[in-house]
């Protein structure tokens, strides 16, 4: 299976050397080992790969390094700065990892002006029909029920997926939560995660929050950013044109995984919608350098539309999410009004035929899903 980020990579990986990261089995490693023919792996955990990394004693006869694991070396990025400094990118060199990896890429210091980096996300009916025999209609129904992760979604088996997503969530939450932060109440992070999986799409309130959990509101908060950094749940806040208060405001929260979402085909959709937006901006970001955002609209009068994706400041598509409803949502038309460079869309679970009403656009969530092009958007 060839991801839909590996022309870019091999792209970038002649010049700068690559971050990838993303949600443990997203498919990182499997990726980075497909790139190219010729090619030497080397995990940080291995004892063999790790003294082979500290001497630096790899094989310079291959076209690619992939260091995996490498964050947990002590000062790696001044390791990898010197080596990429001596060496230059031949072999190209790419660092793969999770959620302490994303936090240095959004941080930065020693690496700047020598790398590129990549988010890696689970798959989509964009990529999925990319393959041979693959049907929109089908690779969503998949999605709704076994989620994106590559493992349980080719398995197609709701034993196996639940056993995996057990498995899952413990390593991310005792390996890389414990590996990231100094947390000492893992439980009740567990218990939060299972409140999120049912209140996907809902306003959050972080003071219910935290009376569930018996905590305080700053460590409901903390805790949030803690699963937003490992790949768990990502927020859409409301939008705002001055960024910065749209930030202060209650947030919307997804999950990464579909298959983890309750609360039955409706939140699930609409999760599996956020996802999909949420891949399209990253992969702009990652590919051409510009800066995008996903939102929500709300006003004083509640009424609301579910996204809202902005590139580069300006407002380019809002959609609504409807499980079964094909009579246009009014809100699209009054937003629409007040941001005119968002093309209004109102996506339909099962819709039979697509319609159309001014500006506004009615389509089905497969066809929808297919044909997601953000930077054609643009």
């Amino acid at each position: 299976m060839r991801r839909y980020l590996e022309e870019f990579i091999i792209r970038d990986m002649k010049e700068k050397i690559i971050l990838l990261s993303g949600a443990r089995q997203v498919g990182k490693t499997t990726m980075a080992r497909q790139l190219v023919d010729s090619y030497a792996y080397l995990n940080y955990d291995s004892s063999s790969d790790r003294r082979l990394i500290v001497s630096e004693e790899w094989s310079r006869d291959v076209d690619l390094v992939v260091f995996d694991e490498l964050h947990k070396m002590r000062d790696w990025k001044s390791w990898v700065k010197g080596v990429y400094d001596t060496e230059g990118i031949s072999p190209a060199l790419l660092v793969t990892g999770s959620a302490r990896l994303d936090t240095y890429r959004k941080g930065g210091d020693s690496l700047a002006g020598r790398f590129f980096s990549f988010r890696l996300h689970p798959l989509s009916v964009k990529e999925i029909c990319r393959f041979p025999g693959e049907e929109p209609d089908t690779a969503l129904d998949t999605i709704l029920r076994f989620g994106g992760f590559p493992e349980p979604y080719l398995k197609k088996d709701e034993t196996f997926a639940r056993r995996w997503r057990r498995t899952h969530t413990d390593i991310v939450i005792r390996e890389d939560l414990l590996d990231l932060e100094r947390v000492r109440d893992i439980k009740s992070i567990e218990i939060l995660i299972d409140l999120l999986r049912a209140r996907v799409g809902s306003l959050t309130s972080y003071s219910s929050l935290a009376n569930d959990l018996q905590v305080s509101v700053h460590t409901v908060k903390h805790w949030l950013q803690i699963l937003e950094n490992l790949y768990i749940i990502f927020p859409v806040r409301p939008y705002h044109r001055d960024i910065s208060r749209s930030i202060l405001k209650t947030s919307k929260y997804y999950l990464y995984d579909t298959g983890e979402v309750q609360g039955g085909p409706g939140p699930r959709l609409e999760n599996t919608v956020a996802c999909a937006l949420m891949k399209e901006i990253h992969f702009i970001e990652d590919t051409t350098g510009r800066r995008g955002g996903l939102f929500f609209l709300r006003d004083k009068e509640k009424r609301e539309v579910d996204f809202l994706v902005v590139i580069d400041g300006r407002p380019v598509m809002m959609v609504e999410v409807k499980k079964g409803d094909d009579t246009f949502s009014r809100a699209l038309f009054r937003f629409h009004g007040f941001l005119p460079t968002a093309a209004p869309v109102q996506v339909v679970y099962r819709l039979k035929h697509p319609r159309s009403s001014g500006a506004a656009k009615m389509l089905s969530a497969p066809d929808f899903l297919l044909n997601l092009d953000l930077i054609r958007q643009y």
